[in-house]
């Protein structure tokens, strides 16, 4: 089996995956209520639920229109852009957990205990940040095309 096959069978899948993600997000949103189960946490609020998972989506279809011709410049451009979106949502999420973290609650003292603070980190968690490893493979193949750039000027 060839990289670009593998290449191209790796991202249609997480394109899928995206995308569901990001339906999910945006129906969970529109029900008023929040999912969870698991290690998965779909949350419900207008900004993260409604336009975070647009963004989630628009992810998804970026990866699932990308890899037609995923060894021409453009369509490899799509799923960098896809890959993208899930990082600046997945940070966004992430930041709100390490500045959820801080503070030690309405009843509690300023400062969380150590406890709490290590606590805010444990499941369930936003699709995107399940999505972000995932989508760390693309700098991979932005390597790899680099590489392969890098050679044929030489040649």
């Amino acid at each position: 089996m060839s990289e670009r096959s593998i290449a191209d069978i790796y991202f249609s899948v997480l394109g899928l995956i995206t995308t569901a993600f990001g339906i999910a997000d945006i129906l969970v949103t529109a029900g008023g209520g929040s999912f969870a189960f698991g290690i998965l946490e779909v949350p419900g609020d207008l900004f993260r639920g409604g336009w975070g998972g647009f963004i989630v989506l628009s992810a998804g279809l970026f990866y699932l229109s990308g890899i037609r011709n995923i060894e021409d410049i453009h369509p490899f451009s799509k799923i960098v852009m896809g890959s993208i979106l899930i990082w600046i949502i997945a940070g966004c999420d992430i930041f709100a957990m390490i500045t959820e973290s801080i503070p030690g609650g309405e009843n509690g003292p300023w400062f969380n205990t150590f406890d709490g603070f290590i606590g805010t980190y444990a499941p369930p968690y936003a699709p995107a940040v399940l999505l972000l490893p995932f989508s760390l493979v693309v700098v991979y193949y932005i390597y790899k095309k680099k590489q392969d750039n890098m050679s044929e000027n030489w040649e």
